[in-house]
């Protein structure tokens, strides 16, 4: 199906007799405003995610499928992709399931044909064949799969396979030591399946810890003291192979997995999401970036969270292939060169670092190579803004059909979510990369939906128009002045409302009420602006909001995210204000590449960011927190932010925050409470600073 063509200057259509004093209008993306899509045009057909698998099959059934690369222990190295075919993936989703569902009588022998369907199974690893065939596993048998960030702690994991009552749990090889040792704590787990050999002696990824992995008997032995069936993958399928079963298909109503929110503060909730959410996406992407037979899906992104299992549910309802990363973060870059995917998602943390590496090696270039970039990305850049597209004869084949192979020379689209990217590198990637970059915005209480912006679309700072799949609203926040009724634009909190938002949260009807409202719109707790031309820009987070001791409310997000979008040498920044004090402060995690240069331009030295303890040292010298603070405050001029709103002091982090270290959610979104105890003494630190330069 091609892309619905629209006119950028109208791209959403106010749905009449729909304001309402305190909200905007309803509105519906241009060329959908007599209906929401819910099923796909292509294969209307299919109405949950196992038929989307059994239609890529049908059509593809020789065709690559899953791609991982080979890894020889010996010499610690990757070679090529090697490839499962449709037909070979659907056999080991039978075998597998097959074996749970086998596994699972054995254990509840007297349970009814209903009750053998809907039960829950845990998923916990990185991107790879084996989480992706028990995911789908689960679909055939009409199981619901409860996808683990490969990152959560131990205690998450328990609450989620205690709160899902999940009596199944896949998982690779270094969490299973864990999984036995606190099963205690899991009285319903009574089966734990390696993803890896047991024993990780044969395991194909360097992603398995072979630190944390005990010796296979050992394991079996411990498991069974404390009750659990522990077997690894490929004794699921050898039992599956023998008691084999006919699937037992979904309807689109039932559940097709729970996904734990990853919040910043409190238990995570458990967002039920049935098969019919999941095809709206289907059905939303179909018109707005379409994938093809012939596509190659790069899976990087946790299959945890809804962006990454919402792409290759669209990948395999086109018959597509998806490779998987080696798991190692480092090794990104050359996976993609292997692998030369046409379908790059990405989130902006990555971007940046993209950026910075190729404008290091084009127009940052010394001599006769930065000369020449410098000239083809403005020749380009003008075509690119004149709207004559992303393409030029002459300085592609001299420089950037080179440039494409850092991303392995096919991407079409790079698909962008996650948090905003400052327009300046969105426009960068499209004419270095000669792709289509697609911003879109969601969560997942609307299984990811929520605005995108069109194909084709060059104009910055915004995140488009409503999915085809939903109807967007702004609602009134007056704790923080924001009102439908604001001049020269409408701003409020995003509301969402359609066949992609979720039934709600399990077991929690009370936070269900809070989130969702009696008309069925999801209050996402977002704020955005609406702009003339129908399309969304994000401003602000309702819930991060914290107050000065002058009174001034500090919506900390819109802070961060303003800065990030200006200034490209900063990796991640996080904004604090003490109810005590009458400014802020902020902690900033430079982006190293970008970064070196400032140093050597304060501090008239060359600094590797390799000498750990020399680049700490030199981030947090006076001078160059001096420099930095000044890059920030003139951030802070361009977007305009107010005086109350600039950070009086920064000190720098060289050591990014991550999951691993307890700083970020899995989604990458800061844990600011966490954050500030561990940084209790810089931050007060600082704050002492500014008020002994206020008596000088």
């Amino acid at each position: 199906m091609s892309v619905v063509k629209v006119d950028y200057n109208r791209q959403a259509i106010e749905m009449p007799g729909t304001r309402r004093p305190g909200q905007t209008g309803i509105f519906r993306r241009a060329g959908f405003e007599d209906e929401l899509v819910s099923r796909t045009k292509g294969s209307p057909h299919v109405t949950t995610v196992y038929e989307g698998f059994q239609h890529g099959l049908k059509l593809n059934p020789n065709g690559d499928c899953l791609g991982s690369r080979t890894f020889d222990p010996v010499t610690g190295t990757f070679g090529e992709y090697v490839w499962q075919s449709y037909a070979t993936v659907h056999q080991r989703v039978t075998r597998f399931g097959s074996g749970l569902m086998h596994l699972h009588q054995q254990l509840f022998p007297d349970l009814t044909a209903a009750q053998r369907r809907q039960w829950a199974v845990g998923i916990w690893g990185i991107n790879r064949a084996e989480w992706t065939i028990a995911g789908e596993a689960c679909s055939a048998y009409s199981l619901i799969s409860v996808g683990l960030f490969d990152a959560l702690d131990v205690d998450a994991v328990m609450y989620s396979i205690n709160h899902s009552e999940a009596p199944a749990i896949v998982a690779s090889a270094q969490h299973v030591l864990s999984l036995i040792k606190n099963a205690d704590k899991m009285p319903g787990l009574k089966i734990i399946v390696s993803m890896d050999p047991l024993g990780g002696d044969n395991a194909t990824s360097q992603a398995v810890d072979k630190s944390k992995v005990e010796s296979g008997s050992v394991m079996r032995l411990w498991a069974e003291e404390k009750g659990i069936r522990l077997l690894d993958f490929k004794e699921v399928e050898a039992l599956g192979e023998l008691h084999g079963r006919k699937h037992i298909p979904p309807t689109p109503e039932e559940l097709y997995t729970v996904g734990y929110t990853s919040g910043t503060t409190g238990l995570p909730k458990g967002a039920m999401t049935t098969h019919a959410n999941y095809l709206s996406l289907l059905a939303s992407n179909e018109c707005s970036f379409p994938m093809f037979k012939d596509d190659t899906l790069f899976s990087y992104l946790p299959l945890g969270h809804v962006f990454g299992r919402v792409l290759e549910f669209f990948a395999f309802s086109v018959g597509g292939r998806i490779g998987y990363s080696s798991g190692d973060p480092l090794r990104l870059l050359e996976d993609m060169e292997v692998l030369k995917p046409t379908i790059f998602p990405t989130v902006p943390r990555l971007m940046n670092r993209i950026y910075a590496r190729v404008r290091a090696a084009t127009v940052e270039a010394p001599g006769m190579v930065g000369v020449l970039a410098r000239r083809a990305v403005a020749a380009k850049m003008a075509n690119y803004v004149a709207g004559l597209g992303m393409t030029h004869p002459l300085w592609d084949r001299l420089l950037f059909n080179k440039v494409k192979k850092v991303l392995g020379g096919n991407v079409r689209y790079m698909i962008i979510g996650s948090a905003p990217v400052a327009s300046e590198i969105l426009a960068f990637a499209r004419i270095a990369f000669c792709c289509e970059v697609i911003e879109v915005y969601g969560q997942t209480e609307g299984t990811g939906a929520g605005t995108l912006t069109n194909y084709g679309d060059v104009t910055p700072n915004h995140v488009g128009a409503p999915a085809p799949c939903c109807e967007v609203k702004l609602i009134d926040v007056p704790e923080l002045n924001y009102f439908a009724t604001d001049k020269p634009y409408p701003r409020g909190e995003i509301c969402l409302r359609g066949p992609s938002v979720i039934k709600g949260y399990l077991k929690d009807e009370k936070k269900t009420r809070e989130t969702i409202d009696e008309e069925g719109f999801l209050h996402s707790g977002d704020v955005a602006i609406l702009n003339p031309n129908g399309t969304f820009t994000i401003i602000d987070r309702v819930k991060n909001v914290f107050k000065l001791s002058q009174g001034e409310f500090i919506a900390a997000e819109k802070i961060e995210n303003q800065i990030l979008a200006k200034v490209p040498l900063i990796q991640q920044i996080f904004v604090h204000g003490d109810s005590t004090e009458n400014c802020l402060v902020a902690i900033m995690v430079p982006e190293p590449e970008n970064f070196v240069p400032i140093l050597k331009q304060v501090l008239n030295t060359n600094v590797s960011p390799n000498d750990i303890k020399a680049f700490r040292e030199a981030c947090n010298h006076p001078k160059v927190r001096k420099a930095v603070l000044q890059i920030i405050t003139n951030a802070g001029k361009a977007a305009q932010l107010k005086g109350f709103e600039f950070p009086k002091a920064v000190m720098i982090e060289p050591t990014p925050f991550s999951v691993e270290n307890g700083r970020l959610t899995p989604t990458f979104k800061i844990k600011r409470h966490p954050v500030v105890k561990e940084y209790r003494e810089q931050l007060t630190a600082m704050y002492n600073e500014i008020h002994q330069q206020s008596k000088i």
